[in-house]
């Protein structure tokens, strides 16, 4: 499983982590480690995750609640840039031979996915928006 965040300006780290991720491991090794002080670095921003069964635990949701989160609706479409800047990844994403060589390869596309590309998925959200009620929430060119 791999983590990570955007923001407009900034990243977080990126998180590679094996095995199944619940909502105590979630918030002992990436929302108490990496979220907070994300979010302390970036004043009035708010929080989006989506409905995976860790983000939703009882425990997480404690530990969000200092900071403002979206709420996200069961059954949405998936409108959130983290999933584009996934896609992204995945088509620069070299062949490899092992899980490590894979976890190494992930961390370099990380450390090298120019900022502006991310300003650009954030920026088209309003677009994004749009064709989703265009569309009545089905599917669109995005």
């Amino acid at each position: 499983m791999v983590w990570e965040a955007i923001a407009y300006d900034s990243r977080s780290t990126l998180i590679v982590m094996r095995g199944t991720l619940m909502g105590q491991r979630y918030v002992v090794d990436i929302l108490r480690p990496h979220v907070g002080f994300f979010l302390n670095g970036l004043p009035g921003t708010i929080f989006q995750q989506d409905n995976a069964r860790p983000h939703t635990a009882r425990v997480a949701q404690d530990l969000l609640h200092p900071f403002q989160t979206l709420p996200w609706p069961a059954r949405s479409p998936d409108l959130s840039p983290v999933e584009h800047v996934w896609d992204m990844l995945k088509r620069q994403r070299p062949s490899c031979d092992s899980v490590h060589d894979l976890e190494l390869a992930v961390q370099d596309l990380w450390a090298h996915l120019p900022q502006d590309n991310i300003r650009c998925l954030i920026n088209s959200m309003p677009d994004r928006v749009a064709a989703c009620f265009a569309a009545g929430g089905g599917p669109t060119r995005y």
